[in-house]
């Protein structure tokens, strides 16, 4: 009998499991969990799976081909989760976001070598489908028919309209009450998710989803998953794709959670291992001031996992005081010699601003990744013509209460709207202003 080609290992005592077991955390340490795949039993070198992705890459694909074969995320399916059968994807298709060079953004930031990773682009506008695909997949080949998880807004979205493809599967989604976008939530709704709001933060969310995938028959598709993390890895492969192969010297992500600074390791790891790429990138994690846990564990050298309250911040989506993927973020950063930064409420609204401005369409929790970027240039950790990929995380129209707000304020960038007679003669002298 073939050796499975998937199995999960525990990052805390070194367990493994079968695959097919239906756990999110160790039973036997309650430590985090990691999909390992046996991709040297495929034989390929790298030059040859470079050589298969270009093609499937090139394939012109049309209404008619299978959605995974379409997908970005599915590209690359034998890295992200071989134990899968094609006929079980669920997909939208997702992935295959755009790469943008910022080269005038990049001048406005000190940085010559700007690319911005634009998941908002993704089925559902934010980059938790490329872990749901996976997700929501690997749930319905197991038989699950409730999948549950905690979320600030993006999750919720990704993981309703997912189940919604399924038949006879229910979402069940735990969200803090009147602490995420009107545009998210409606996202759950439409999809027809059972949406519970809890008179609590994410952080509070998340102990009691927690709870109840311990205690009753639900799957749990947080990024504590990690069958989640092997779909969101993509962010980064596709990237250096996407640069014809050329690694980038920094990945600049938002951190709230900590699954896509784990995940993008996690992608590139493999990748060296297979010879893929020759080289590994740095990766920097930015937080907001409100919500910057994980930068405060960074200056004490990770001697400390400390944990807080989050304060109120427009970058809502990372507003998370206790990120869950904690370890395995700290192993990435550690591994690639990165760093981790944080930002004032008013750097990331500037940066939201700015990038708008610039046609990019970025929610606030991106534009953290982009004051972080410009930030760790200004103290000289990123030098002027290194490569630079910030990931932006989802789209800006999912966060437009934030940009009402900045734009009605007398901020550097604000532009507001202006009230005027209908006339012709009141709209000429706009103009003439």
């Amino acid at each position: 009998m073939a050796a499975p080609l998937s199995r999960l290992s525990c990052l805390g005592c070194g367990a493994t499991r079968p695959i097919e077991e239906a756990l999110t955390e160790c039973p036997a340490c309650g430590g985090l969990l990691e999909v390992l795949h046996d991709l040297a039993s495929f034989g390929r070198s790298g030059r040859e799976w470079r050589d298969l992705f270009d093609r499937r890459r090139s394939a012109l694909p049309n209404a008619e081909t299978p959605a995974f074969e379409r997908s970005g995320v599915w590209r690359y399916r034998e890295h992200v989760f071989p134990a899968l059968a094609p006929e079980e994807i669920v997909s939208k298709p997702e992935g295959a976001t755009r790469l943008y060079r910022s080269a005038d953004l990049g001048k406005e930031v000190g940085l010559a070598r700007l690319f911005i990773k634009h998941e908002g682009e993704n089925p559902t506008l934010s980059f938790k489908d490329r872990g749901m695909t996976v997700g929501v997949s690997w749930a319905r080949h197991l038989g699950r028919t409730d999948v549950v998880c905690a979320s600030t807004g993006d999750t919720s979205a990704a993981l309703a309209s997912y189940a919604a493809e399924v038949p006879g599967m229910r979402a069940v989604v735990l969200l803090p009450e009147a602490k995420i976008t009107g545009e998210q939530l409606s996202q759950a709704l439409h999809h027809g998710a059972l949406t519970l709001g809890l008179a609590t933060d994410f952080d509070g969310c998340m102990r009691i989803v927690a709870d109840l995938a311990r205690t009753h028959p639900v799957y749990l598709l947080n990024s504590k998953n990690p069958v989640r993390i092997e779909g969101q890895k993509t962010i980064g492969q596709e990237a250096i794709h996407d640069l014809g192969w050329e690694v980038p010297d920094w990945f600049v992500v938002p951190v709230g959670n900590a699954g896509n600074v784990s995940a993008i390791g996690k992608g590139i790891r493999e990748w060296l291992d297979l010879g893929v790429i020759g080289k590994r990138p740095r990766i920097a994690g930015a937080q907001a001031e409100a919500a910057d846990p994980f930068y405060r564990s960074f200056l004490t050298g990770f001697a400390e996992r400390v944990t807080r309250t989050a304060d109120e911040t427009e970058a809502s989506a990372i507003r998370i005081g206790a990120p869950v993927s904690h370890p395995k973020a700290r192993r990435e950063i550690e591994l690639s010699n990165g760093t981790v930064t944080r930002v004032t409420e008013a750097e990331l609204l500037e940066a939201a601003a700015l990038a708008n401005r610039h046609g990019l369409a970025i929610c606030p929790n991106s534009a953290v990744a982009l004051a972080g970027a410009a930030k760790l240039r200004r103290e000289g950790a990123i030098g002027r013509d290194e490569t630079v990929v910030v990931v932006a995380t989802a789209h800006a129209i999912k966060f437009s209460g934030a940009a009402v707000r900045y734009h009605g304020s007398d901020a550097r960038h604000a532009n507001p709207a202006r009230s005027l007679p209908a006339s012709l003669e009141a709209v000429a002298g706009q103009l003439r202003r």
